[in-house]
Parts: C-alpha cells; structure tokens; sequence
C-alpha cells in the first residue's frame, strides 16, 4: 500500500434493492494511491458497491458505514460524492440523446475544478486537454462532438469511460469491469493510464475477471465478493486461484 491512511473506510455496509438484501455486510478500506482487485460471481454484489457509493437512488443503505477522507460518504448527494473525488465507470455505460459528449464532459470537469478552486476551462482550452486525451485512449476525435455514447460500440463505451477519468483525475475510481469489449490495445490504454493515476496519488478499486489485466495492474490487494459479503483477502495467488478453479469452491487459505 502506498499510505497507512485510508481515503475510503467501508464498514459493515447493508443495501437492498427493492425488497431484496444484496449486500450483506461489506467492510474494506482503500488508502490513497492503493489498488483493490474485487472478485465475484454474477450477482455477488460488485456493481451494487460501486453504484451505492455513487449514490444512485435506487440502492437503499439499510445499515453500515462509508467514509471518504473523513467525512461521511452516505451523507452526501451524488454530486456532492462526484465533486469530491468520487469516480464511478458503469459496467454498461448508457446513452445519453441529444447531450453532446465534449459538453458533459467539460461540464462535469468544471463542476468538480470548482470544488477545488480551480477556475473553469472554456470550450477551446478543454478540447486541446480532451483531443491529446482521446488521442492516447485510442478514441476516434470524431466521438467528441457526438451524443454521449451514441452508436458507440461497447469498446468505445468503455474508452469514453477511461475518457472521463483521464481528465477528471478523482481521488478514487472504482471501475466496473471497464475491460469489456476492449481489445488488445484498449486493456494496454487501461493499465497505461491506471499506472499514471496512480503515480498522482488516483486510489483504484477495480472490478474484474480478467487475469492477465490484473496481474498487469499488479493490484495491492484481491477481494472475493460472495452473497453480499467478502468471502476472502488475499494478493495476486488468490486471483490466480479463482481464474483457474472458478468461484464455486470451497475457500482455501492462500499460500504465502
């Protein structure tokens, strides 16, 4: 880990959707600049911690804590979590009609260099940043001036994504299997810019089940999410473990 500090402190956390417990009781701790692998079968619970710590309307806390430098998570709006270093990548990024892609996107960067103080970009200033951005992730310039994710293909989705958290730089992402539908050179763009995040103090929690991205990300620590809960902790041989016996087994301790 790479401070003794932790940015995120997850204790204890209950949600439920609609009438159903999804969570059952999470608790984790993220320092800043640390990267946190989370494993799980379908319907572990892995989005639902993401968009809970969001703060979508939908996932109601039924009990437990969430703090984010100090402060408590689950007090705050959506925008309020977002303008304080809070990132969060759908693992299906939607559409947005009728919403130009290089607008929201400047519009959130400026929202979020407001709450540092920072004076606002203007259209000509965020599109050199955005261009050299999209550039490095191997999006098309094109993709700027469209609708937000409009026909684009699941990889572009996810590389318009990497997109927003490249020119963001929040304190925390936690990225949703944001290798889906990515090829070769988007995983490649994934690790790239996870790394020089990383270097600026950027603390990851990512969501995956694809080994060889995990092993490139080199994560601090790998959790397995099984029925609401963390089933077990370990590094890189629990990862390993998983991808070679899958997650119906029986828990084993991990080798030293």
């Amino acid at each position: 880990m790479t401070s003794t500090e932790s940015l995120l402190q997850v204790r204890e956390l209950c949600v439920d959707v609609g009438e159903r417990r999804v969570l059952e009781s999470v608790s984790l701790d993220v320092p800043a600049g640390a990267l946190v692998v989370l494993m799980g079968a379908n319907g572990s619970g892995k989005s639902t911690l993401g968009l809970t710590l969001a703060g979508h309307p939908r996932y109601r806390v039924a009990g437990g804590q969430a703090r984010f430098d100090g402060k408590d998570l689950l007090a705050l709006s959506a925008e309020e979590r977002a303008r304080a270093g809070l990132f969060v990548s759908f693992q299906a990024p939607p559409e947005i009609p009728g919403v130009k892609n290089n607008l929201f996107i400047r519009t959130a960067l400026n929202a979020v260099r407001q709450s540092r103080g920072e004076s606002p970009l203007d259209a000509f200033d965020f599109l050199e940043g955005a261009r050299e951005a999209a550039a490095r992730l191997g999006l098309p310039e094109a993709m700027l001036a469209r609708p937000v994710n409009d026909g684009f293909s699941g990889g572009e989705r996810k590389r318009n994504e990497l997109l927003q958290l490249a020119l963001l730089e929040p304190r925390l992402a936690l990225l949703d299997e944001i290798d889906s539908g990515m090829d070769v050179d988007g995983v490649r763009a994934v690790v790239k810019l996870v790394q020089g995040l990383r270097e600026k103090g950027t603390a990851f929690v990512v969501v995956s089940h694809y080994l060889q991205l995990i092993e490139l990300l080199g994560p601090d620590q790998v959790l397995r999410l099984d029925r609401g809960t963390i089933a077990e902790t370990g590094g890189l041989a629990l990862a390993r473990e998983i991808a070679r016996s899958g997650f119906v087994r029986a828990a084993e301790p991990e080798e030293a």
